[in-house]
Parts: structure tokens; C-alpha cells; sequence
């Protein structure tokens, strides 16, 4: 038995779902996003959205539980947004954004710049005495954590130092290095 995908989704005010037979649309005052799905039935009962599947199959009780996940992720996203932070770790690591475009000076040769989707709103922050840091924020879940992981890519947490590209909050496994 799916105990996620049995969970009903509680509807908040101001959030419009529309139901077709394989897309499902939600629709917010943070914006629309759209989610397709198969072999689970979609019912909403006054403010109160429940899913259920035809079979006991393993493949349709693993949809089930992702697609109530993705709905409530949907749902989420439109009334509140999600916010990922990064914070650069190492000395002479910067961040500067112009618009949607992302400026980053990490150690190499040459600065990156990364063109962000417009659905995803970025902002740098630079104290001094402070890591800068990265804030990317938007009402799709799955964008700002793609986003937010191609940034860590370029420059991974290193064991040894700490540093790199780092999510605020992040625990990094730290090594002792060479003992003489």
C-alpha cells in the first residue's frame, strides 16, 4: 500500500486545478504548471484532491506516490515558491549577476556565465567578511534544483578545505589530509 500516494492534498484558496484525461494544470498567483500523468484517477472533492491507481502492480504504486508528490510539489509551488541557496566557499570566489545572467569566478582560468530560465529569479549577495551568496527562487521545484545543481557542478565541495560550491546549511565530510 502506497502511503504517500493515499495522502489527500488540501487545496488552498486562490489555486485552480484543471483535470484533462493525461495532463493535470495548476494554476496560482506565483504562476501555471502543467504535469502529465497515467494509470492513477485524479479527484477533487470540495478543497480536497485524493489520487487512486486500478491495480496493486509495482510500476502503478510507484506512479501513484510520485504523482502525488509532483501535485503537491505543483501545488506548493504556486501559493508559497521554493527558495534554493548557495554560497561560494574559497578566497577570490565570486558571484554577480546582470538580469538572468550569472557571473561566476571560481578558481579558473576564465569567469563562467550562465544564462538562468526566466521562470527562475537569481540574486547575488556580497558582504564583506562573508561567503557570497546565490539565491535562486521560482514556483517550479524541479527548475530550481536543476539550476541550483548545475551551478554546484562547476566546482564541487572539495574534502579537505571545504571549498567550492556549497548549498547554505550544507555539511561537508571533511578529511585530515597528510599526517607527517
Amino acid at each position: 500500500m502506497s502511503r504517500i500516494g493515499n495522502n489527500p492534498i488540501t487545496i488552498p484558496d486562490g489555486v485552480n486545478i484543471d483535470i484533462q484525461p493525461s495532463l493535470i494544470s495548476v494554476n496560482g498567483k506565483l504562476g501555471e504548471l502543467t504535469q502529465e500523468y497515467s494509470e492513477v484517477e485524479i479527484k477533487i472533492e470540495g478543497n480536497i484532491l485524493t489520487l487512486s491507481r486500478a491495480s496493486d502492480k509495482k510500476d502503478i504504486k510507484a506512479k501513484h506516490g510520485l504523482y502525488r508528490s509532483l501535485i503537491y510539489n505543483m501545488i506548493e509551488g504556486v501559493t508559497n515558491g521554493y527558495i534554493k541557496e548557495l554560497e561560494l566557499v574559497g578566497v577570490g570566489y565570486r558571484a554577480s549577476n546582470q538580469g538572468q545572467k550569472l557571473e561566476l569566478a571560481l578558481g579558473f582560468s576564465h569567469n563562467i556565465l550562465l544564462d538562468i530560465a526566466s521562470e527562475v529569479k537569481v540574486e547575488t549577495i556580497s558582504e564583506k567578511g562573508k561567503n557570497p551568496i546565490i539565491k535562486l527562487s521560482s514556483h517550479d521545484k524541479q527548475l530550481v534544483g536543476f539550476v541550483a545543481a548545475k551551478i554546484r557542478s562547476f566546482r564541487r565541495p572539495e574534502p579537505y578545505k571545504g571549498k567550492g560550491v556549497k548549498f547554505v546549511g550544507e555539511q561537508i565530510r571533511r578529511k585530515a589530509g597528510k599526517s607527517a
